[in-house]
């Protein structure tokens, strides 16, 4: 069979979707606006049909509307807050989503200008593609990341903002299992949301507790052949193959299904997408799976009559973003109860208050802060879910800890039995106790209202001895633990790193010292004094300006968590006498003018710190101060009690932890810096506290509460630190590997492997040094021997760009070199490749930007070639691959830039019309690439005395009669010498009889070896 990803993926999964209800678009009638590719009579004749009373005329104004809105630079927001408005012309039928238009169609154009890409499938709802599917065979190079790259360049471009603007929904799959705890995912199924650039990735798991209501339609073998003929594959239609692609549980067809169901597209639409600002650009965020069976778990529950429970979802699996989508959705959800919502997000900090209003404001929620009993008194007592003339949706957030001002809330409140009060309580671990005032003024507010606990960490009863959060809360309504987390790749590893040995040796001197001069003091007084944090600081900065350099990488940021706010004010200060002040966009924001040591022939590196405490600085000033952080103007945050839970900031890679913390406070602690950032692995604590005991204690007491929910699955549960054992293994790994090589002298090292040809070899090497890269501050402090000079980050670096160019090297000079695949040249991303070895001064930069994108679209252009065995194609090819092939590819420089720009220009222009060419021969053949081939074939061999009107005529036929065969009978291709005979007599009847075309004997049979072949090829492909 075609065993390729047409045949594997594509196919498949396009009648997969016909069985979820979606009606295929044959090729040849894609009739829609090329601008946006809405389907214009698609969208007319549904919108008609859920705007009854709407014009058709005004439909059409609408439908230019549109198009001007998905013009505007906004990753389509005006757009989105059009398709899901409940006012106005709906574009959509939520209320009964059976009563829309589902459509799907393959290789459908994007074009604008002289670029375009077309999607494997895409997915029209009321004929808009709102959605669309790519597809890779299994075992592919790159796995899914060469078309997440694709669509990052793509969107970037805005020529084709429209595309994606209009796109709510993607999936990538190569039909491939996940391979868990991955942070660049590149095997298996997943699903994102539109985006101009850093395309997210993100798994689905199906929940067993809520699945897939709708049942698949048993499609009718006319279905079948429908499309199997529109997309010129008949060929496969009887092969054991392809029966077997076509089962409903590979991993490409479980995600349409948890995706293209109704019901889940429904909810998606209309629930799962967000708008966030962050700073000066808006994001477009999707729900992640945990979320989305979370709140299909609330309403679930509600259904049932429970008014309380918790939510446990591990730190970073974005608790407050849930709240933020469960305003909607439970809008909703009442709305059809005839009960108006209001909701209230409760904290227990200050720093909470202000840290979960930014981020419902990011998402565009008007918020009300309440700081006291009166202002929560005066809130419950407003009729109506909001507050605003706006009409926009909004949350009150709530300082729970505000509520002492009395010991009840008065009684005279009421209750309006059409409200329903719905309490997110953040937090859910921590300081509730019933028997304090705070949770006493809640909960007497409104007995009625719905309590909905969220925590990131497991309830640890053993700690809250004086009460039980399961039995004030209810019990769970939701569950979604580190090690799924980790899998998914939201959050981390943690790597935990000792000080060095000659700083704890210094430390315990400095100690003493102040012991002796300043008598009987207390040990916090100790940390916070001079000499202590001057020594402390030290180290801190010099490991963080370490850090930096070793992973080349400047926006890392550290947090310092102190002892005590005391020695927090004081190792800010010494940060301002040693480095200078200097205001920077925000006010009080120290800067170093120079670090006070210069480590090895290292640049000197300025940083910066901010002091974040309750009693330092105004609301705003912090608020300032945390943003300047997070978007990296800030290097160093020095922390007490503040930024410990519920702070996010990605790029917060480095913890230093100078104080024990326990229990809850300690995995919340330790989870700030578990964010997915790039493509590190890890996150890391420096450990000057010894938490290890402490750590282990909460591990315990997390193990047990896991060993209650989940009884023996309990030990799929690995810790959220790597653990020793495993450190031990890796560099057991790392020494065996390394043995053969000298890692001392990095000239004989890149002798040895320009030896090298081996790939899997080249893999094994380069994935050592990477390991040893990552372990790089254990391998040094602990001593680990045999791993030579690896402990210099220099040296680590430098090998380990040695073995990855080496490897990236092999990859193209065998692309080019494999004259049995054509595309592999082509597939290969060359632009990045070659610019992985240029050195570009700042003159060259535009040049260097220019070069690569014409380097895109010329292969991009000659990729979309289907006949590679036109000659006219293979000379293209050639002198492209001569553009390479002139120098090694690390001496491309700015004079070979310049002209090789002339040459990729004009090789483009001549792609380009090569293709626009075969693009038109293609559609007289019902865009069969097939017979467009044999018919160049036939014509450029000069011989044939037809015209090719007539030669078009014969081939029709003769693809007419073949195409009834292969669709009637079994796979006739199996007996080859059968095929043959009846392709010469069918060539003899179509080309001699009825179109009186000379053909001898010769002819004919090399006429029918043509066509065979094709036949042959599309079946036998790999």
């Amino acid at each position: 069979m075609a065993f390729n990803e047409n045949s594997r993926v594509k196919i498949p999964a396009l009648l997969h979707l016909m069985r979820l209800g979606y009606t295929c678009i044959p090729l040849r009638e894609q009739i829609r606006r090329s601008d946006s590719n809405i389907f214009e009579d698609i969208f007319l004749e549904s919108l008609q049909r859920i705007n009854p009373d709407v014009a058709l005329e005004d439909l059409k104004r609408l439908l230019d509307e549109i198009s001007l809105e998905l013009d505007y630079e906004d990753i389509g927001e005006k757009f989105y807050q059009r398709l899901t408005a409940t006012s106005g012309i709906k574009l959509i039928d939520f209320k009964n989503f059976n009563n829309n238009s589902f459509h799907v169609t393959t290789e459908l154009i994007c074009k604008s200008g002289d670029e375009e890409f077309r999607p494997d499938i895409t997915v029209l709802i009321n004929g808009m593609p709102l959605a669309f599917v790519e597809v890779k065979k299994p075992h592919n190079k790159e796995g899914v990341l060469a078309e997440r790259r694709r669509i990052n360049n793509r969107f970037k471009q805005k020529h084709f903002r429209k595309f994606a603007n209009i796109t709510q929904l993607m999936v990538f799959s190569n039909n491939m299992e996940y391979e868990d705890g991955i942070v660049e995912p590149v095997f298996g199924a997943f699903y994102a949301t539109s985006a101009y650039a850093d395309l997210h990735f993100n798994y689905f798991r199906e929940d067993v507790d809520y699945p897939v209501k709708q049942e698949l339609i048993n499609l009718s073998e006319d279905q079948e052949n429908f499309v199997l003929k529109d997309n010129n594959l008949l060929v496969i239609k009887h092969s054991p193959e392809f029966k077997t692609n076509k089962e409903p549980y590979g991993p490409t067809h479980r995600i349409l299904t948890s995706l293209f169901s109704r019901e889940r597209l429904g909810f998606i639409l209309r629930y799962a997408i967000a708008y966030v600002r962050e700073e000066s650009t808006v994001q477009k965020h999707i729900m992640r799976y945990p979320q989305v069976f979370a709140s299909m778990a609330i309403t679930a529950k509600l259904d049932e009559g429970r008014t309380k429970g918790i939510i446990w979802h591990t730190q970073g699996s974005g608790k407050t973003a849930l709240a933020y989508y469960n305003v909607k959705y439970l809008t909703e959800y009442y709305q059809k109860k005839q009960i108006i919502p209001k909701f209230y997000f409760i904290v227990d900090r200050l720093d909470l208050l202000i840290q979960s209003s930014n981020e419902f404001a990011k998402r565009g929620l008007k918020v009300n802060r309440v700081n006291s009993r009166q202002e929560f008194v005066a809130d419950l007592k407003v009729v109506g879910a909001i507050h605003n003339d706006s009409g926009q949706a909004e949350i009150t957030v709530v300082n729970i800890q505000k509520f002492s001002e009395g010991s009840t809330v008065s009684d005279d409140i009421g209750y309006d039995i059409n409200t329903q009060r719905i309490f997110f309580l953040d937090e859910a671990h921590r300081s509730y106790n019933p028997k304090g005032n705070y949770l006493a003024n809640l909960i007497n507010s409104d007995k009625n209202a719905i309590k909905i606990a969220l925590t990131g960490t497991p309830l640890l009863k053993e700690v809250a001895k004086e009460y039980d959060s399961k039995l004030l809360f209810g019990n769970y309504i939701h569950k979604y633990y580190y090690n799924r987390s980790i899998a998914d790749g939201y959050t981390l590893r943690l790597i935990r790193e000792e000080i060095e040995g000659s700083f704890k040796m210094e430390m315990k001197e400095v100690i003493e010292q102040i012991k002796v001069l300043r008598g009987d003091i207390k040990t916090s007084d100790v940390y916070a004094d001079r000499r202590f944090a001057q020594g402390l600081l030290d180290y801190i900065t010099r490991d963080l300006v370490d850090f930096r350099d070793y992973w080349r990488d400047e926006s890392l940021g550290g947090m310092v968590v102190c002892d005590s706010s005391k020695q927090a004010k004081m190792l800010f200060q010494l940060f301002e006498e040693q480095y200078g002040i200097q205001e920077i966009n925000v006010q009080n924001l120290a800067i170093a003018a120079e670090p006070s040591v210069a480590y090895g022939d290292r640049r000197k590196e300025k940083l910066t710190a901010a002091l974040i405490l309750h009693d330092e600085n105004d609301k705003q000033i912090r608020k300032d101060l945390i943003e300047a952080f997070k978007s990296g103007k800030i290097d160093i945050l020095f922390v007490y009690n503040m930024l410990l839970t519920g702070f996010d900031a990605k790029r917060l890679k480095k913890l230093y932890l100078a104080r024990v913390i326990q229990d809850h406070n300690l995995l919340q602690t330790l989870t700030r810096v578990n964010r997915p950032y790039k493509n590190y692995q890890y996150g890391y604590v420096v450990d000057f506290a010894d938490i290890s005991t402490a750590f282990d204690r909460t591990n315990q007491l997390y193990f047990q509460e896991l060993q209650e929910q989940l009884g023996d699955e309990m030990e799929m549960y690995s810790y959220l630190f790597k653990s020793k054992e495993e450190i031990k293994t890796e560099i057991n790994e790392i020494q065996e590997t390394l043995f053969h090589y000298d890692t001392e002298n990095q000239e004989i090292f890149s002798q040895q492997i320009a030896a090298i040809h081996d790939k899997h070899e080249l893999l094994r090497l380069v994935k050592a040094l990477r390991t040893a890269k990552e372990l790089k501050n254990i391998i040094a402090i602990n001593g680990y021997e045999g791993l030579g000079e690896l402990v210099d980050f220099h040296v680590l670096n430098r090998l380990l760009l040695e073995a990855q160019s080496r490897l990236d090297n092999l990859n193209f000079v065998e692309s080019l070199e494999n004259s049995d695949e054509t595309r592999n040249l082509l597939d290969a991303a060359l632009e990045d490749i070659v610019f992985q070895f240029i050195k570009v001064g700042e003159e060259e930069l535009r040049l260097a930007d220019e070069y690569k994108d014409q380097l895109r679209k010329t292969r991009e252009a000659l990729q979309q070639n289907f006949d590679t065995g036109d000659p006219e194609f293979i000379s293209l090819k050639e002198e492209l691959e001569r553009i390479f092939r002139k120098k090694n590819l690390s001496e491309t420089n700015q004079e070979d830039m310049v002209e090789n720009m002339q040459l990729l220009r004009k090789i483009y222009d001549q792609a380009k019309e090569l293709n626009r060419k075969n693009a038109l021969l293609r559609a007289k053949y019902d865009h069969d690439e097939k017979y467009a081939r044999i018919h160049k074939r036939l014509t450029e061999k000069g011989n044939l005395s037809a015209k090719e009107i007539q030669l078009h005529r014969a081939l029709m036929q003769v693809k007419q009669e073949v195409d009834d065969k292969l669709e009637g009978q079994e796979d006739i291709l199996e007996n080859q010498a059968w095929f043959d005979r009846y392709l010469v007599k069918l060539v003899a009847q179509q080309f001699v009889v009825k179109e009186n075309i000379e053909l001898d004997a010769v002819m004919r049979q090399n006429v029918s070896n043509l066509i065979g072949k094709e036949y042959f090829q599309l079946r036998d492909s790999k």
